[in-house]
């Protein structure tokens, strides 16, 4: 069954709405969760509403489920009750970088995800360039399934390294860059410009303060 998230991609008003508010709404993202030039870790979740918000935007409250249980960790988000993952990179120059499908550190438990892996729902899939071009990304869970089978958990997965700051388990690079050039994958080219943004954190908490 195809995923309505297609409808997306085919829009193309909401096309040219998606390349020009994305990189807007990201860098506002990222001004939100950032403190002394650092952009936090939290920036995570924020990119992640960014585009739940756009799939209620598309398709209407009642038809996005946001109220997944932390037992579907793939999960983000359900559309007409159909499972999507939503993924976010930055990356400046060629390729892709890894995208994490696992928080999991611990080397048995590392190597046990390697071996019993395998995709449950659909990808949409954000690809940050600052100064330059990237995109976002559809991904059919079938996709996903056939690289995995075709080229080997091995050349699919990368596992985190031992003994240093560990990053979890991720699709690598070479995958990932096979996923989105795949036939039944769908793709928005998007420029990522910087605006000029006078952001002020605390202003809203402000004004709430002073309401009567």
């Amino acid at each position: 069954m195809s995923s309505r998230v297609v409808e997306i991609f085919e829009d193309k008003t909401l096309i040219e709405r998606i390349k020009k508010r994305l990189p807007y709404l990201y860098q506002i993202a990222e001004l939100e969760c950032s403190r002394a030039g650092h952009i936090g870790m939290e920036v995570g979740s924020v990119r992640e509403k960014i585009i739940v918000a756009l799939l209620i935007y598309k398709f209407g409250e009642t038809n996005v489920n946001t109220e997944i249980p932390i037992t579907r960790p793939e999960v983000d988000a359900e559309i007409f009750g159909q499972p999507i993952s939503i993924k976010t990179i930055t990356k400046q120059g060629k390729g892709f970088g890894g995208v994490k499908i696992s928080w999991t550190v611990d080397a048995p438990k590392a190597q046990e995800f390697l071996n019993e892996y395998s995709p449950h729902c659909d990808m949409v899939l954000v690809r940050i360039v600052w100064g330059g071009n990237g995109g976002l990304y559809y991904i059919p869970r079938e996709t996903q399934q056939d690289l995995l089978d075709r080229i080997g958990r091995e050349n699919y997965i990368k596992l985190p390294k031992p003994s240093t700051n560990p990053r979890g388990v991720e699709i690598k690079d070479m995958a990932l860059s096979q996923l989105v050039e795949d036939k039944d994958a769908k793709a928005i080219s998007i420029s990522w410009q910087k605006s000029v943004i006078d952001y002020q954190p605390y202003k809203r908490w402000v004004d709430f303060w002073r309401e009567e």
